[in-house]
């Protein structure tokens, strides 16, 4: 007996509370249930183990990096800034959860397992659920994970003596909106890529459906309605090629940190940063804000380098068990995949809007004198407004590709700026803060927060309502349009521009 409690603290101390090793393990027992040769299991778990220390060398830079500023802000402007940007939130998460709840943060990855097992009995089930797509884009699920984490704890703090009970109501919860939400984007994705066969399983998936309804409500055909409406795309302008620079991921993200973080570092002040050692009196100033502002987007470059490594084992490692429990399934995929879709311009130019959307809210927040000041992150800005934008202008145009990105983009900054100082994220520099997780989520957090085990199940209940709901609203067409999409169209009577026709 004494043998097996040694094996338990063991594993207890050094597995269960150690992220990158627990990682591994879930890598090792996923290959191991698959049948996988051992040299294949210890390549995928040692793959695993080193991308989360990858990831951690990234969270250190990030850390050590942004910490000077912002205690510049705090002790100069009594301000706080966070950044919205899905690795910042995941950072936020890492350096703040054993300090403000006492608990590891390697409790976040076994949560993203059992919401991962309850998406997959969600999907497994579908003539009862309606969830018709298993959620498969791990780094967003790491970093969903890492923030349903903190929110939940935030929300029901009672449940911090029962770990087991409180991973249990944290992953129905999650793994309810992973199978939701990517459900939600089915309809959306088919008529985009004409039946590819894909939804999106991402940080906007409410937000692309909200914005496919917009869209072809208020600037579109209306379901056909108007069907002699005009619409006017995107693709009817002429870009200028300097458009393109935005699509790099890297260059865009040094763009936008310098721009904010070389404004805030000026505003601050050379006094400060040299006081706090920070850098000396004979260093040039300017060229110190450039470098530091430049570090953001290495060690984000390091950060996606480690999520990409473990992701990639962990994903594949329980990937084969879902594709042969789930044979019907629709994959959900990264929502870059839809870019290669619809008008390619559309991209940059929700892009744009939404980046406009954001400014104007952060210029707003500072004017009404806001504790919690909101500084744009890339992949929000970019991947949220992006993917609206282009559902947005395959279905209204491009008014509709402008206004409903540039709404968005006051929604991101405004909604993050609430619920990151409402639950304490944003005195740790980052948020998530992408659409859905700057409204659905914080919805969802007030709810519990203030009900107790009661708003769980009123959250619970919403989430399952809302493919039953849309089932009966179109039960022919319901699984038809991922069974057989020209089946589909032919029910429907939609006939597409390659057959000669218009698209109503």
């Amino acid at each position: 007996m004494g043998f097996l409690v040694a094996i338990w603290e063991f594993f207890a101390t050094y597995i269960l509370r150690n992220a990158p090793f627990m990682i591994g393990f879930l890598t090792m027992l996923g290959y191991a249930l698959m049948g996988k040769k051992w040299y294949d299991i210890l390549s995928g778990t040692l793959k695993a183990i080193i991308g989360m220390l990858i990831l951690n060398v990234g969270s250190g830079g990030l850390v050590s990096t942004f910490r000077p500023i912002l205690t510049g802000l705090k002790d100069r402007f009594n301000l706080t800034a966070t950044v919205i940007d899905p690795y910042f939130g995941q950072n936020a998460v890492t350096a703040g959860v054993e300090e403000v709840f006492g608990k590891g943060f390697s409790q976040a990855m076994t949560l993203l397992l059992i919401a991962f097992i309850v998406n997959i009995l969600l999907v497994r089930f579908n003539k009862i659920t309606k969830c018709r797509t298993l959620f498969t884009t791990g780094h967003v699920q790491v970093q969903q994970a890492a923030t349903a984490y903190w929110l939940i704890m935030f929300a029901l703090p009672g449940l911090l003596n029962n770990d087991l009970v409180m991973l249990i109501v944290m992953s129905i919860i999650l793994g309810a909106y992973w199978a939701v939400g990517s459900n939600l984007t089915v309809k959306p994705m088919q008529e985009l890529s004409d039946g590819a066969g894909f939804a999106i399983a991402h940080q906007q998936m409410f937000g692309i459906r909200l914005s496919y309804f917009l869209a072809d409500k208020f600037f579109g055909k209306d379901g056909g309605k108007k069907p002699d409406k005009e619409i006017k795309k995107v693709g009817d302008l002429e870009m200028p090629g300097f458009f393109s620079i935005f699509n790099e991921n890297m260059v865009c993200t040094a763009i936008l940190m310098t721009a904010f973080f070389g404004t805030i570092m000026a505003i601050i002040g050379k006094p400060f940063f040299v006081e706090s050692g920070a850098t000396g009196e004979g260093d040039n100033f300017v060229m110190y804000c450039l470098t530091t502002a430049l570090n953001f987007a290495v060690y984000l470059a390091i950060l996606q380098l480690g999520v990409r490594t473990f992701v990639t084992e962990l994903t594949a490692s329980f990937q084969g068990i879902a594709d042969k429990l789930l044979p019907s399934s629709v994959p959900g995929v990264d929502c870059a995949v839809c870019y290669g879709f619809g008008d390619a311009n559309a991209v940059t130019f929700g892009f744009l809007a939404g980046l406009c959307g954001q400014l104007l809210a952060i210029v707003a927040l500072i004017v009404m004198k806001s504790p919690v000041i909101i500084i744009c992150g890339f992949v929000p800005v970019f991947f949220d407004n992006a993917t609206m934008g282009l559902v947005a202008n395959e279905k209204g145009g491009l008014v509709a590709c402008l206004v409903i990105p540039f709404l968005s983009g006051i929604v991101q900054v405004l909604g993050a700026a609430f619920i990151a100082g409402f639950v304490g994220m944003a005195a740790y520099g980052g948020y998530l803060g992408m659409f859905d997780w700057d409204t659905v989520w914080p919805l969802f957090t007030v709810i519990m927060k203030y009900l107790s085990f009661a708003g769980v199940a009123i959250v619970v209940v919403i989430l399952m309502a809302i493919p039953q709901i849309e089932y009966k609203m179109d039960p022919e067409g319901y699984f038809l349009i991922t069974e057989d999409y020209d089946a589909y169209k032919e029910l429907k009577g939609i006939v597409t521009e390659d057959d000669g026709f218009e698209d109503w």
